[in-house]
């Protein structure tokens, strides 16, 4: 069986494949209570063909695409270069170990989008294209000089958050929601050295009740 294949997009002709992959993946993700227009508006304002022709021109942005053998595109990645705009992981990166001076580089980047379509995720493709994308995106990071990843996932993603914790992610010390990792260590081992504290999860019907209520907090990892 062939062994999927990541590249880096460049030809902004491919977005509209990218585009489709994006559309069919995301509501998959989304959280029970997510409205149905509420995924709509999202897909159309961030996940467009015409997006992914921006994303692909941006110098500050990479977009990776795993495919088959056949050259189908079966996921994608959005690497997001530079300072975090977001006020959590800006807090959350400057408090790990050698943070303030990799954001002073400007080495860091997030994962903003990753995600393979579902009838290839690992349980039903033995070739892994997930595990694939994770270990590209983690190599294109380094290669582009960052020495912090990090992501954000809604915390009712319990599938999600299982692949990154299996992707070696652990939790940042100052931080019960958030997770990470040092540039360095290898990217499949699993979970060792993942440390678990009070408050770090809560329990399911406890996530789902706080749902109910308001829009769930993301939960942040550093790679």
């Amino acid at each position: 069986m062939n062994s999927p294949i990541v590249e880096t997009v460049t030809d902004p002709a491919e977005a509209a494949a990218v585009a489709e992959v994006a559309a069919t993946t995301f509501p998959l993700a989304c959280p029970p209570h997510s409205k149905p227009e509420d995924i709509a508006a999202h897909i159309e304002n961030l996940l467009s063909p015409q997006r992914f022709v921006d994303y692909i021109a941006d110098p500050a942005k990479q977009v990776l695409v795993v495919r088959d053998g056949a050259g189908a595109v079966l996921g994608y990645a959005l690497l997001v270069y530079g300072r975090p705009d977001n006020d959590d992981a800006l807090a959350a990166v400057e408090s790990a170990d050698g943070g303030a001076e990799a954001l002073r580089a400007g080495a860091v980047a997030e994962v903003s989008k990753m995600y393979v379509l579902p009838d290839h995720h690992a349980s039903r493709n033995e070739t892994r294209p997930a595990h694939a994308l994770m270990r590209a995106c983690i190599d294109a990071a380094h290669d582009h000089g960052a020495e912090y990843i990090w992501l954000g996932v809604n915390e009712l993603n319990e599938r999600a958050q299982k692949y990154y914790r299996k992707n070696g992610l652990r939790p940042d010390r100052n931080q019960d929601v958030r997770y990470e990792r040092r540039r360095g260590t290898r990217p499949c081992d699993g979970s060792e050295g993942l440390s678990r504290r009070t408050g770090a999860y809560a329990s399911a019907s406890a996530k789902r009740e706080r749902a109910s209520r308001r829009e769930v907090a993301r939960r942040y990892f550093l790679r």
